[in-house]
């Protein structure tokens, strides 16, 4: 699978290491869920005419074995997560590469179980601040197995068309703009991160790109050093040209010098040392890395530049000059012809992410829900277009926060005051009724809060409750038409239905239902006007002329009641909408939801087992 290199070292001889450590069909681990970073890998894939993307699967050792989301391309796929890098391993045995985004803290030992699986040969640390003994062993534990760390403190690096490493290079914008989709001529390395991705655009506008470029990371014991990824570049055919950033302090870039004095690299390399503003300074200055810091005059910046143009490297005056050495190096490569150019290829595009275009305002979506009672995507949250903290210094009540979220008004002290009286008589109606009943029989076989009060409110219905409606529908098409209290009596009648809001088993004419005499007294004294009221109250006089428990009942009083209320606070036209969605029900659902908590409740403070009729209580018909 790789081309391997032997190379002798002081302590460790003839072991083996690879010179290309990544490919077209590299494919990788994410340790830690970084989703950030994984699509960004993903998107470099797609750019650089990838088959298949170059993350297998990602490992979240906090997690569980579960699927995340991508997109790769505009196409969305699924990337398996596992909790352990040994079953990651074994369900995906071509995954040589593995991305180490874990903390300080559990770097060195998650990179200490990925080196012990044979099959993973290169690992990135991305975390810094690991111990420095945790980084020797790391490294030597790497060697003696041919395997390559990359890092601490890295942002990894990038073969051009092939692979990235998590973060590097930016973003899909930087990569295009930089070349990094395809292969060019030049090897880079460097300690910094940052400094890399400036150098693959330095890079890209003075030659035909990068091959392949890494930041071994700026701790004082990289896993792999400058030299050791400078042989691999002189190692590799295609890449015509070196380019590398050094940096104060250490001894990496003698070790550059020496390789260039005894021929290990030929190849023409341009390097700069960076730090050499240090002189300026009275005091000994550490320059951001943990190794960027010169002990002594040997480790300066200075010093090291001119070492390594007296070994003859490719060395600008300054900064300032780093590109134009760069630029006039490969121009005399394709000069001599020992590079030629290449057409630029197409590149694909990348679909914007939907949030970043809708931020940005480039797109427009009909949104799939549209909400026009509340909001809550401010400081506070707004009932209609009241803060909620208004809501309680102008103390409007339940009444007040129904009239705003269902009717998108605040209804006047009266109306609020009504709503708030028609929830406390709906409340409950004792344990017989059929909601009251269901709630019971689901507490007393177990179940939880929600579900047993669902039971109960699945009873809602013309029946039980839904004779709110019901009753104001039935009143006020009546009473729009024109018809007579008689009139509609018998017309009912002649349809052979009841008359919904009418009728109670208990109370009559002559034993009063005390709710619905609270609010007929308080409608009629409060209201602005009680129409609809008065024409069921006609009603009422002529069906309990024959039979005396053909009463006004409190669904039907409330929903006549209410229907005068929408009238006289809104349009007829938009009163009527209210009563054919069939929101006036929602005045019994709130109420007898406080009703069946309370049987709920009731229930569970008995402790009563599960529910069984006792044998008298079932009828049985046997014919």
């Amino acid at each position: 699978m790789f081309r391997w290199l032997l190379r002798e070292e002081t302590n460790i001889a003839n072991i083996s290491s690879p010179i290309e450590l990544f490919s077209k069909n590299t494919q990788s681990f994410i340790y830690n869920n970084q989703v950030n970073a994984t699509q960004r890998m993903l998107d470099f894939d797609y750019v650089s005419g990838r088959q298949t993307p170059s993350v297998s699967a990602i490992i979240n050792p906090t997690g569980a074995d579960s699927f995340a989301r991508f997109f790769f391309g505009a196409r969305e796929i699924l990337i398996p997560m596992y909790k352990t890098i040994e079953k990651a391993a074994k369900m995906h045995p071509n995954v040589d590469v593995m991305v180490n985004f874990a903390s300080f803290r559990s770097a060195a030992s998650s990179t200490e179980e990925a080196l012990a699986i044979s099959q993973i040969l290169t690992i990135v640390i991305i975390a810094e601040g690991v111990p420095e003994r945790s980084a020797k062993l790391l490294r030597a534990k790497a060697k003696s197995l041919g395997k390559v760390i990359i890092g601490p403190a890295t942002v990894g690096g990038v073969k051009a068309g092939c692979f990235k490493i998590g973060n590097a290079g930016g973003t899909i914008e930087n990569i295009i703009e930089s070349k990094l989709h395809r292969p060019g001529s030049v090897g880079f390395v460097s300690k910094s991160g940052g400094l890399s991705n400036e150098a693959y655009n330095i890079i890209a506008r003075n030659t035909d790109g990068l091959y392949e470029g890494i930041a071994i990371g700026g701790d004082t014991y990289p896993g792999s050093t400058l030299l050791e990824h400078l042989i691999r570049f002189e190692n590799i055919p295609d890449i015509k040209m070196l380019v590398c950033l050094g940096e104060v302090g250490g001894n990496a870039e003698y070790e550059i010098a020496e390789a260039i004095k005894s021929e290990k690299i030929t190849k023409p390399i341009v390097i700069w040392v960076t730090g050499t503003c240090s002189k300026a300074f009275k005091t000994e200055v550490q320059f951001g890395h943990a190794g960027a810091k010169a002990g002594s005059d040997v480790e300066t910046a200075d010093a090291k530049n001119a070492a390594l143009r007296a070994a003859g490297a490719i060395v600008p005056t300054s900064y300032d000059d780093y590109d134009q050495k760069i630029r006039e190096t490969y121009e005399r490569l394709v000069k001599k012809g020992t590079i030629k150019p290449k057409p630029e290829p197409s590149v694909p595009k990348i679909p914007m992410d939907y949030a970043k275009a809708l931020k940005e305002g480039l797109i427009r979506k009909p949104a799939n829900f549209i909400c026009t009672i509340s909001d809550d995507r401010g400081e506070e949250v707004l009932y209609g277009k009241m803060p909620i903290s208004e809501v309680f210094k102008k103390d409007i009540g339940i009444g007040g926060v129904l009239s705003i979220l269902w009717f998108k008004r605040q209804f006047p002290a009266y109306a609020a005051k009504f709503i708030e009286m028609s929830i406390m008589v709906t409340a409950d109606h004792g344990p017989a009724v059929s909601g009251a009943h269901n709630t019971i029989v689901a507490a007393r076989a177990g179940k939880d809060l929600v579900s047993s009060v669902a039971s109960g409110m699945l009873t809602i219905g013309p029946r039980f409750g839904g004779a709110i409606d019901g009753a104001a529908q039935l009143f006020s098409n009546a009473y729009d038409r024109g018809l007579t209290a008689t009139q509609f009596v018998e017309e009912m009648k002649k349809k052979g239905e009841p008359i919904q809001g009418i009728g109670h088993l208990i109370k009559s004419i002559h034993n009063p239902d005390m709710r619905v005499t609270i609010i007929k007294e308080y409608a009629k004294k409060h209201f602005k006007a009680t129409p609809l009221l008065d024409f069921a109250l006609e009603v009422e006089k002529i069906t309990t002329a024959k039979k005396d428990n053909l009463i006004l009942n409190v669904d039907g009083c409330i929903g006549v009641c209410f229907v005068d209320i929408m009238r006289n606070e809104m349009s007829k036209q938009e009163a009527d909408e209210y009563v054919h969605m069939g929101a006036l029900n929602g005045l019994f659902v709130v109420g007898r939801t406080i009703g069946m908590t309370a049987h709920f409740l009731d229930q569970k403070r008995l402790k009563q087992g599960l529910y069984r009729h006792p044998w008298d209580d079932i009828a049985y018909m046997t014919e």
